[in-house]
Order: C-alpha cells, then structure tokens, then sequence
C-alpha cells in the first residue's frame, strides 16, 4: 500500500464545491452536483462524503454508475488516490462481477445491480450516501433507482442522503424531483471546474449522406467520419478518441484506419476487461481509440487530446402493436456533444472535430430522449409492480411511463405469470425480478430449464440477452454450438453469463414453472416436461396423445457438425440442440412463433410477416421461433436476425395462451368469408367452412364491406344518385332535419335507418348489389316533421323554364351551387336567375349544339353585357336559329327561325 496521492486529490477542481455539498446533504438530505467533466465529482465526491480524506466522520456511499466499464474505471481511479487496491475501502459490483471486501467503504456499482438490492433491501440497510452519476443519459434503470430511493427516503429512512452528479444535465428538473414537492426543490451545487479550451472544428461531409434509418448508417458517412480521423492525425496531436453509434460502426471504421500510424483501439460496453483497461491507461504510443457512448461520461481516456465526433447514437424502441424491439441510431443530442467534446479538454487544450455543419448543431435534441418515454416497460413495470406500486403513480420519476406503454408491458408480464391481471406481483414474478433479466428472458429461463435442463436453458437465455455477433449467423442453435467452441470475446463473456443463469435458475422462483400459470395466460404442458393438472374447469390448450413419448430435449446436439439445424421429421417434430434452442426462444418470445408461408416467408403469430435472408439455413422450416428480428419504417416485413426451428406442437405449447377457437365472418376478397378456426394468435392452424354463420357476424362483415369497398356495392340508378345529391344539397343549405347523406362514413353510421331490413336479410355480396339505393334513402327524409313533403319544393329534380321545358337540376357538385345547363334561347325574356332553396343555380348557357357557351349566376347582368359578345359568336356559327338585339322582349325556343315560320 503507498500513501494518499494528496497533491493529486487537492488537484481536483471539484473541492470548492464540496462544502457547498456537504452543507446541503446537511440542510436537505439530497442536492443536484452540476460539474464538468475532469474536476473529480466521480472520485474525490465519492472520497469526502464517506470520510476516507477530509477527516469527516465514515459513511458508507454507493456510488451508481449507468455502465460497467464506467463502475470498474471509477473504482480502481478512487482506490489509485487512496494508494490502495480495488476491493479495500473501494470495491465494485457489476453484473457478474464483484471486487470488495468487508472494510469497503466506497463502493461503485451499475445501477441494475443497485436497483436489484433494492428489490431485497428495500430500507439499504448500511448505506448512508446514494450517488447517481451520470443522471443525464436518463436510462430507464437510472431513474427508476433515483425514485425508488426518494420512497425510501419519504416512507423509511430520511436520513438517506442522495446525490444527482453530471456534467451536464436538467438541473432544475432534478432538483424538482429530488425535493419531491418541497419549495424550491433540492439545491443545486455547482463546481466551476478548470476545463482546458477545446476548439470545435466543423467537418460535414462534401456531399450529403442519407439520414440514419433502423440500424443502417450510410457507409459514405463512416467513410467520412474515417477521413476527419486521418484529418484530425495529421493536424493534431495525442490521442484522438472517435465516438461512433455502434459495435458494427467501429470495425467498419477500424477497417478504414489500416496503415495510420498509431494504434487502433475500439471501447465499447461488450470489449475485454483487458481492452478497456487498455485503452484507460496511458501508452507510449499513438493511438486511436473508438468508442460508443460508454465513453461520454465518467472516464478520463489519457491522451486524448482531439475528440472526432460522428454526431450519431443509439436509442431503444419498441413497436408494441407487433412485438418487436430494436435499436435505433439517431442524431446525438447537443447535450451528448458537449459530453464527448469535454473528453477533448481533461488534460490540456484540445480540438473537437463534429462531423456535422454548424447550422445542423442548432437543430439538434437539447437531451437525449430519456428512455422511459421509447423503451420497452416490462422490466421496469415489474419492477413497480414488485415496489408495490404496479402502475407507477406514486413513484417520483423525472417523466411518467406512457400509458399504452404500461398497457403492453402489463399483458407480457400476465401472460408470463408475473403479475395477475390487476398488476400486482405474483411470487414468481418477484422471483423473476430478481434475475437480472427481461421478464420475457426470466420466464424462457425458469420454464425452460425443467424442459431442457438448467444448463442449456442457462446458455440459451444467455444468448439472447446479449445478440451474438452477426457471424455467428440466423439460427440460434448453430450460433449456440459455435459459442460453445469458441474463443472470441463474445464466447468468453456469454460463458460467464451462462454460468450465472445456471445459478439463478436453480433458485426457486414462484410456483413451478411446469404448472399452469395463474389465470388466462395459463400455458400448456411443455414437450418434455411432465404434464400438470390443467386448472380446474379448463382444458389444457395442448396435450401429447396418450402414449406419446415426449421428446428428449436434455438430449446432446443433434445437429450437423457444421452447425447447420438438424431437418425436421415427417412430422415437422425437431430433436437436439434445435429442439431446445426453438422451445427456449418460443417461452421468450411467443408472439413471435411463425408459420412458413412459403420458402423463406413466415407469419408470426402477432400478425407481423417475417423473411429469412437469402441462404439462411432456416428457410426450409415449417415452423421458427423469431429471436431478434427487425422491420424498418416502410417495410412489410420483419427480417429474421435470429431464430431457431420449431415445431407445431412446441409453438402450441409455449404461446398457449394465444390459442383460441370460433366462428370467423369478415369481408375478405370482395365478399362475406364465413369459416370455423382454430388459432393461434394470427396463425390459422385449422379452418374449415361455415355452413350456417351467425346473422349478426354476417351483417357486420357486410358492414366492413360496404366501409371498405365503398357503397357502390349497392344498386345506385340515375334517380337514386340525383336523390343523394338533393339531400345532399338541403343538407349543406339548410342543415336542421335533412340529412347528411354525401359522406359514406355519415350514412354507414345510420345503416339501421336506411339499410334494413335489406342488410339483415342479405348474405353476401350479390344481396347488396338487389338493394335499390334511391328506395332505401327515401327512408332518411324528415318525414316525422313534415319536411319531406317539401322536397320537390325546396330542392326540384327539374326547373320548368321560359321555352316550356322542364331541364333536370345538377345537384352533384359537393361544394359548389346547383347547375342549371339549359340553351341560351330557352331563356329569352327570363330576367332574374332561377332560385332553389333560396339559393342562385349556376346557369350553363348552352349553344344550340349544346356546348357550353357561358356561365353565370346573374342572368339580369348577363343579357345587359355578356350577350351582345355570345350573340356576336354565335350568330355566325348557327346563322339558322334567332339571335334577336333584344333577348328580354323575344320569344323563348328551342327551334330554328324556319320552324318558328311554321
């Protein structure tokens, strides 16, 4: 052990603001610590609170961290000032890893394990001091810790101190929370900071590159972020750190790198320990280091003196209507900017190279989106639920979780028996939450492991909650033999996850995961698990036959040594190593089971088409369990990244409570579809005609026919369709008791006052077409009140004009004014423009060919000016009919001057 690095501790910009802090813990019991990045608040804060320097009395602090990199990077920083080793007076505790010690005093953990001991320890016996750093980033984790830890604070222990620490955040905000309806909220303390000046250089691409889309990013913009990174070697010097959105980005990107001269270094959150430690500690040689977000906050990368930023990051989202979650890469907020420029300037002056136009930076997001509001809720609506508080409504959280967001997440949690239907938590859900796992991944875990084994449940479930890597290929059981010889990073990491699982899985955890759950999302009896009495006064919605041997899934692999699945039986049955990997995947993800549709296409079972990519060895299955997929804006399709063979009766057996049976009747093809199914969710498993359906389902599915297909199905004569347009019309001009009948919408709403009893008795698609429209409109006119007896009156099917015919009114146009097309002459000597209710006709003058020769709706201003023009035109061209000087003294006709002779 050597001495306090003193010198090294009163460095730290961040003890001026210490006193600030400790008299508001003092005064308030939780305060807001705004400082920037590289004055201590991670390490010194830390230090004073617990009394290890300063000479304040010892308290025990947890210091929470969003990241396991940033947790491990912390603790082994607090502990070099101390001059000790991890696990002394600083320890930490990430998933699946633990380094302290009875005398630790200080100890970082990630935020997942934290609200995990809160879940068993909900008073955090021990603990006087809770900081959460990094509160910016607002991950869902993270908020949900600061408003369990206000709970507490309010209900057990007052004494409880928090702290909210970053380096840039909503600091009027947090101290709302945190004061938790107090006036004024909680303090907030602010460290000044000594910042080195970090210049920005802006660096967009020449030419504009697409928009990130899903996943995608445009290949052009990571070769640019390339090219500033050689830009940025050449003009600057010290490390350069680069920040891209993903995994994928930094080899693509590395890949471009080849023969810089500096070492090429890629940090993310799946990276070696012995990588990250790597790229933390300080080196000889130049160096490159790429990183996703895990390097914004809480670490100090030695070195770097320029910062080149993509401007891109990723986000969850989650489409709760089809049941698939995914990444997506977004712009990166300015707050974020600001996070990875500040990387630049925590040793000395440094340069910031932003991959985007200055003009572009205005229009960013102020803040990431925090994730409560764009993330899957299960996990966290079980965690709430096993707070005691299943719809959060009590919990202080910076913003409330989306309503339709709860709703989705509280029908996953029924349906895998963790909550009953009115949200509380059931014992295997408190079980479940305390997995460290998805609900979805925890139940595929505990059901699975008595099919096939904890181990292989354990190894299987490891897989899918961290993706494997993208050459590790489609099918989950030829990725899961290739983890277990492999010796890649990814291996190495999914073994000790595995080895977790294994662990927690022997665990009890609510009832028996062979039992039925609780309720309607009861599951049926698993392929090689023993069947359990189904629940009283239910069947079990799957059940082998009688005799039937189930299949050995504890079995060894039985696919081919290249990894490929093995083929299915005759009877679409799977054994082995595909049969556990479909089962497993099927309990996590049971909306996601699929029926082939034909080679390389799939339904799953929430409806959503599914594709396999070209040369997948999935593409010949009848049945697969869809582990990741995704779908983009404006694809049909979900594309299968992930997956495993399956069969019939594992898929009933796993999404049983999908499974349902009735009478269908629905508009399909132009006409009344009626058939019996049996379902599971939108897969047809069985169907077969209905001779007699019920006359209700009947006149509904003719219902959907006619607002999908339009009335047109209808008999509609010239009469009716002149009826529709008069009523139409006294609708628009006079409202009151006539009738909206223009909009199909309006008139589908009132189909039982016009349509009956023609609809009830009808039965497909030629029925409608008998019913004479213009008859069944007669049925909406106000007679009750007496005004459909002046429907002639108000609005006449023709005007009787001054040459004795009688010229049909145009009531057609939906806006405009009625339509009166009549020749010029039949008109002689008629002064004003005829009315209907009360309203001008437009007159359509025609020529004695009756071509339109002129319009108006002022006759009287017509005959004094615009005639003598028509006359001059017309004259000539039909010198055979009269075109008198004077057309208000001369006599109406529709004939020629020798018929007038006559």
């Amino acid at each position: 052990m050597t001495a306090i690095r003193q010198a090294d501790l009163d460095a730290l910009p961040v003890r001026e603001a210490l006193p600030g802090l400790v008299s508001a813990l003092e005064g308030h019991g939780a305060a807001v610590l705004c400082a920037p990045p590289g004055t201590g608040k991670t390490t010194l804060v830390p230090l004073v609170l617990a009394g290890l320097v300063g000479g304040a009395p010892r308290r025990r602090v947890v210091v929470a961290e969003p990241r396991r990199i940033a947790a491990r990077a912390a603790a082994r920083r607090m502990a070099w000032l101390l001059g000790e080793q991890v696990g002394g007076s600083v320890g930490f505790t990430v998933r699946g890893e633990r380094v302290a010690g009875p005398g630790t005093v200080v100890e970082v953990v990630t935020t997942g394990v934290l609200l995990q001991r809160l879940q068993r320890d909900q008073e955090l016996s021990g603990v006087d001091v809770v900081i959460l750093d990094e509160c910016h980033e607002r991950h869902l984790d993270a908020d949900t810790v600061a408003a369990f830890l206000l709970d507490v604070r309010e209900t057990l222990r007052p004494e409880l101190r928090l702290v909210a620490a970053s380096a840039t955040t909503d600091a009027a905000g947090w101290a709302r929370v945190l004061g938790h309806g107090r006036p004024g909220g909680a303090p907030v303390v602010t460290a000044a900071g000594v910042s080195y000046p970090v210049e920005t250089v802006w660096a967009p691409p020449a030419r504009p590159v697409r928009p990130p889309h899903g996943m995608r990013v445009d290949p052009a913009q990571l070769t640019h972020v390339a090219s500033v990174v050689r830009r940025a070697l050449e003009e600057r010097s010290g490390d350069v750190l680069c920040f891209l959105p993903g995994v994928g980005e930094l080899a693509r990107v590395a890949g471009q790198l080849g023969g810089v001269d500096a070492e090429v270094l890629q940090i993310h959150g799946r990276a070696p320990a012995a990588v990250q430690d790597a790229a933390l500690a300080p080196s000889a040689h130049r160096r490159v280091i790429l990183a996703t977000a895990v390097a914004e906050s809480s670490l100090t990368v030695p070195g770097v003196r320029v910062v080149v930023d993509s401007g891109l990051a990723r986000e969850p989202r989650v489409d709760h209507a089809r049941g698939l979650g995914a990444l997506a890469t977004v712009r990166a907020s300015r707050a974020a900017g600001r996070q990875r420029a500040g990387r630049a300037g925590r040793e000395a002056p440094g340069a910031v190279y932003r991959c985007w136009s200055q003009a572009e930076d205005g229009r960013l997001p102020a803040f990431p989106s925090p994730e409560i509001r764009i993330a899957d809720l299960a996990q966290f609506a079980l965690q709430a639920a096993c707070w005691g508080d299943p719809d959060a409504a009590g919990l202080a959280l910076p913003d409330a979780p989306p309503a339709g967001a709860m709703a989705a997440a509280r029908e996953v949690l029924v349906a895998v028996g963790a909550v009953t239907p009115d949200g509380r938590a059931t014992p295997r859900g408190v079980g479940m939450s305390r997995l460290g796992l998805h609900p979805r991944l925890a139940r595929a875990l505990l059901d699975g492991a008595a099919a096939v084994g904890p181990r292989r449940a354990a190894e299987l479930v490891a897989l899918l909650s961290e993706e494997p890597p993208r050459e590790y290929g489609d099918d989950l059981a030829a990725a899961w033999r290739r983890a277990r010889a492999g010796g890649d990073a990814y291996a190495t990491r999914w073994r000790a996850e595995a080895t977790r699982l294994r662990r927690s899985a022997a665990t009890p955890a609510g009832p028996s995961p062979t039992a039925p759950l609780p309720g309607p999302e009861a599951t049926a009896p698993l392929p090689g698990c023993e069947a359990t009495p189904p629940t009283p006064g239910r069947e079990a919605a799957w059940r082998r036959p009688v005799g039937a041997p189930a299949p050995d899934l504890r079995a060894s692999s039985a696919g081919g040594a290249d990894g490929s699945a093995a083929p299915a039986t005759a009877t679409g049955a799977v054994s082995g190593d595909d049969a556990a990997a479909g089962l497993v995947a099927a309990l996590a993800f049971p909306e996601r089971v699929a029926k082939a549709k034909g080679e390389g296409a799939f339904l799953m079972a929430s409806g959503t088409a599914a594709e396999l990519g070209d040369g997948s060895r999935l593409r010949s299955a009848p049945w697969l369990a869809v582990a990741v997929a995704d779908r983009g804006p404006h694809s049909a399709s979900a594309r299968v990244r992930l997956g495993a063979v399956l069969d019939e009766d594992t898929a009933r057996a796993a999404a049983a409570h999908l499974l349902a049976s009735g009478d269908e009747v629905r508009w399909e093809d132009g006409d009344v579809a009626a058939r019996a199914t049996h379902r599971l969710g939108a897969i047809a498993l069985s169907v077969r005609p209905l001779k007699n359906p019920d006359p209700a389902l009947v006149r509904a599915a003719l219902l959907e026919g006619l607002r999908s297909d339009g009335l047109g199905l209808l008999r509609w004569t010239p009469d009716a369709r002149a009826l529709r347009a008069r009523l139409g019309f006294l609708h628009r001009t006079l409202g009151g008791a006539w009738p909206d009948v223009a909009d199909d919408g309006a008139l589908l709403a009132r189909a039982d006052d016009w349509l009956e009893p023609e609809l009830s008795r009808a039965r497909r698609r030629a029925d409608l077409a008998r019913i004479e429209a213009g008859q069944a409109l007669n049925r909406l006119l106000p007679w009750a009140t007496g005004e459909a007896a002046r429907l002639d009156e108000l609005a006449p099917e023709r005007i009787e004009v001054p040459s004795g015919s009688r010229i049909r009114v145009d009531y057609s146009a939906e806006h405009g004014q009625p339509v009166l097309a009549v020749k010029l002459q039949e008109l002689f000597g008629l002064a004003e423009t005829p009315r209907v209710a009360g309203v001008p006709v437009l007159v359509h003058l025609l020529s004695p060919a009756g071509r339109p020769a002129a319009v108006t709706a002022d006759l009287a201003s017509f005959w004094r000016g615009g005639y003598l023009a028509v006359r001059a035109e017309l004259r000539g061209r039909y010198p055979k009919h009269p075109w008198p000087q004077d057309p208000a003294t001369a006599e109406p006709t529709r004939h020629t001057n020798a018929r007038l002779r006559r």
